[in-house]
């Protein structure tokens, strides 16, 4: 029982609110213990950032927002291929999609790499969208054919909020035939808009990165047997995470509980290393209101995107008011032949290294059941024994984006499963980084508020 045969049965300033989310996350972090300073010297940090000036996934603008990565370079779509840009492997950039856009990249390939570009479109907030506004992302050949074609959209939720999808050149599938010599190819990224819908630009964000081919030919199909039962969910204690609010700001979290507060139109980001041969479970939990107001339909939203931001799976659930629980469907093991399976919630978990769970809050909560923050529980487990990883071409190790063990993520997912958080020490570097002086005062008004607010409700923890 449990078990499959047949692999194909299958994206300024902080208001008020915002402040409120990171000071509601200070009690929650305190009253949890062994992580309550932590806590602080985040909510301190975010303070600290967001008057100071300093860029920041989180402090780059409203919680609505999407973080673009700081590190980003500017680059401009083309109306024509001949203008085209190149979009060098393993760099992200910063663009913007006009209503009628139709803009060209360039990629400039070898004959033997597998190279994926991710399209993050970010519709401003409190623009007017519609279900079917979305982008269309492509992939071409000079002579026009296509080597892989995706689409995102708004869906019924209606409301703005960071879409993505990947185009890619993957030599070792058998529909890219014609996209396997090397030279100039062209990311195509399209505009989808319905008239009535705002006409404002949006913001992107690529990120490239390249595969190697292999040294040897590996198997050609997917494997047919995997474990497809549902393992218990992960219990215990919850340790307070901060998600970011993009793919270059999410925080490394492993297997364990995690809790966060997300408000209405929200979309948090969280990473989780997942080495080749180990599966991923995963579930997101929206708290209970104390409200009956109604229904909103799939007002919480859990996807899991892989290591190239390309969208493995999505799960949604109604809200009433009473707690929600949104649960990904078993997935597979890690494995590099994963990739010749027709599905994406297959062929998606072909890569070793950081999977991305985002979880977005929809914004029509607010109108039934209040501006939140609403609770947020991640239960996250990671199974399986760690496998040899392929062999790759040439002298380098792949990317680090296909590392599932880079030195942060084993730090932070140790952190998380045993419950505990890194100590004062790394506390004290946080702390130094964000500012000495905007810091400090930042505490110390933080202690009075906390005084005040035992005394307040005598001598208990503030009740949010």
């Amino acid at each position: 029982m449990g078990w499959r045969t047949g692999w194909r049965r299958h994206g300024g300033g902080r208001p008020a609110g915002a402040l409120r989310v990171v000071a509601r996350r200070v009690v929650l972090g305190i009253r949890r213990g062994g992580v309550g300073r932590v806590a602080v010297v985040g909510a301190v940090l975010c303070l600290a950032g967001a008057g100071s000036g300093t860029p920041s996934a989180s402090a780059a603008g409203p919680w609505s927002s999407y973080g673009f990565d700081a590190d980003a370079r500017s680059v401009d779509g083309a109306t024509s291929t001949g203008d085209a840009l190149a979009l060098a492997p393993g760099t992200t950039y910063r663009s913007s999609l006009p209503v009628d856009g139709r803009l060209y990249y360039r990629l400039d390939l070898d004959a033997s790499s597998n190279v994926y570009v991710s399209v993050t479109a970010v519709p401003g907030s409190g623009t007017t969208v519609s279900a079917t506004d979305g982008i269309k992302v492509s992939v071409q050949d000079a002579n026009s054919h296509s080597c892989s074609i995706k689409t995102a959209s708004v869906g019924t939720d209606r409301r703005p909020h960071p879409l993505t999808a990947v185009g890619a050149r993957d030599i070792s599938r058998p529909e890219s035939i014609r996209c396997r010599d090397a030279g100039a190819y062209y990311v195509l990224v399209e505009r989808v808009h319905r008239a009535g819908s705002s006409s404002d630009d949006w913001g992107l964000e690529l990120a490239t990165v390249s595969e190697p081919g292999l040294k040897e030919a590996d198997a050609t199909s997917a494997p047919e047997v995997w474990n497809s039962a549902s393992p218990a969910p992960v219990t215990g204690e919850a340790v307070s995470r901060a998600g970011g609010s993009g793919f270059a700001g999410a925080p490394s979290v492993g297997q364990g509980v995690w809790h966060d507060g997300i408000v209405p139109g929200q979309t948090l980001f969280y990473a989780v290393p997942v080495d080749w041969g180990r599966q991923l479970y995963a579930t997101a939990e929206l708290g209970s209101s104390g409200e009956d107001n109604g229904l909103v339909s799939r007002a919480l939203v859990l996807s899991l995107y892989n290591p190239a931001r390309g969208l493995v799976d999505g799960v949604g659930t109604v809200y009433d008011g009473s707690q929600r629980a949104a649960t990904l469907k078993p997935l597979p093991p890690v494995a590099y032949a994963n990739r010749y399976d027709v599905s994406d919630r297959v062929s998606g978990m072909r890569f070793a290294g950081s999977y991305y769970l985002v979880v977005h809050l929809s914004e029509q909560v607010a109108d039934r059941f209040g501006k939140g923050p609403f609770d947020l529980t991640l239960r996250i487990r990671v199974t399986g024994t760690a496998a040899a990883g392929p062999e790759y071409a040439g002298e380098s190790e792949p990317p680090g984006v296909f590392e599932a063990e880079a030195a942060q993520g084993r730090e932070t997912a140790a952190a998380g499963s045993s419950g505990t958080v890194t100590g004062d020490d790394t506390a004290m570097r946080l702390l130094a980084a964000g500012g000495i002086g905007t810091g400090t005062a930042l505490l110390m008004g933080l202690g009075v508020w906390m005084v005040v607010g035992r005394r307040r409700s005598g001598g208990a923890g503030a009740d949010w």
